[in-house]
């Protein structure tokens, strides 16, 4: 007599449907294989109790007489699941009460399982051994998963594809670049936008760079001064870049100089155009407040402060380059304070005068 046995040695089947064991017969196999993939649809005990009834169909109906059983030990898997094992198998042999010698086919689901297989060798001749190992590669598998729900995200698509599609055109850009004599220019404009991207990234600014953008989406679409003043702004920025650079060349060539000199150098050749750029700035930001009826009489300081401010620090850094005396520094020093306090007095003048007074009546 042939006997498919189904070993599960930590009890699955019995934990997680409440099937008594052991199990003898074809369907009751079948049942508790259904009740199990039901409790837990990723026990692969269940491929093993459906590999039992499919050898057992497959050696049914030959000379010799073939029953399927499934037998189980302890959660615990060690010595006690063992002897378990042991005491199923004996109440399988019982029930079955063959007359002719029993042949068994022992079929698991992995390594743990056959460290029974000595406990059923005392009791019975086996004749072989199944493993049923799913046909799937589970880490392929899940990596193939992984990959598609990530490029299915589009933040986490941006961030995996964005620098990645940056690196694979270098190399062809690069050639490109050969052809017309730029080869280091494609390379160092391809370096600088991964390493742009990387920090925008790593600083997580790419909040704020969105809401930039979407403001400025809105600004052009509404009308708003300030997208033009900011352009404004940026160009004159730049200018006064080149322009302190320019200057500090300029000093260099003439003389050896320190590090307050060159510091004075970059500020007398750019505070000129960097205070253009907040003026622009200022009076952009005015004009969209008062559209939109916003509007504050103090808002006016801005642009007194910031032509203050420029005169002064103008005027220190040309003090320091010895292109203007004390004299000339104390006065611009008095008259842009002197400015700041009257722009602020007559403004709060102004606004005390038009801000309606409320009163109580009796």
């Amino acid at each position: 007599m042939l006997l498919v046995l189904c070993v599960d040695l930590d009890d699955d089947l019995g934990r997680k449907t409440g099937i008594p064991t052991p199990v003898v017969g074809r369907n009751e196999i079948e049942h508790a294989a259904v009740s199990l993939a039901e409790a837990d649809p990723e026990d692969s005990d269940v491929n093993v109790f459906f590999e039992g009834v499919h050898l057992h169909d497959r050696f049914a109906g030959k000379d010799e007489a073939v029953e399927v059983a499934a037998v189980t030990g302890e959660e615990r898997g060690d010595v006690a699941a063992n002897r378990a094992v042991g005491r199923e198998l004996d109440q399988v042999l019982a029930q079955l009460q063959a007359e002719e010698a029993v042949r068994v086919i022992v079929v698991t689901d992995g390594a743990q399982d056959e460290s029974v297989i000595p406990v059923i060798r005392s009791r019975v001749q086996i004749d072989s051994v199944r493993r049923v190992v799913v046909r799937q590669a589970q880490d392929l598998e899940s990596m193939y998963y992984t990959i598609k729900q990530v490029l299915d995200d589009p933040e986490t698509r941006g961030t995996i594809l964005v620098p990645l599609g940056v690196l694979l055109l270098i190399y062809p850009l690069a050639i490109l670049a050969d052809m017309v004599g730029l080869p280091g220019s494609v390379l160092g404009l391809g370096s600088g936008a991964l390493g742009l991207y990387a920090l925008v990234r790593g600083l997580g600014l790419e909040n704020a760079i969105d809401d930039w953008v979407s403001r400025a989406r809105r600004s052009l679409y509404t009308g708003r001064v300030t997208l033009i003043t900011y352009i404004v702004a940026a160009a004159l920025l730049v200018v006064g870049g080149v322009e302190g650079v320019e200057t500090l060349d300029t000093v260099r060539v003439d003389e050896a100089i320190d590090v307050g000199t060159m510091l004075a150098a970059l500020f007398y050749g750019a505070i000129r155009w960097f205070a253009a750029a907040a003026f622009t700035t200022s009076l952009g930001q005015i004009t969209d407040e008062f559209l939109a009826g916003r509007f504050h009489w103090r808002y006016l300081n801005a642009p007194v402060y910031i032509l203050a401010i420029g005169a002064i620090l103008h005027t220190m850094s040309a003090f320091f380059l010895g292109t203007v005396d004390l004299a000339t520094l104390a006065a611009v020093l008095t008259a842009g304070t002197l400015l700041s306090v009257l722009s602020t007095l007559t403004i709060a003048v102004v606004e005390s005068h038009r801000t309606p007074k409320t009163g109580t009546q009796a």
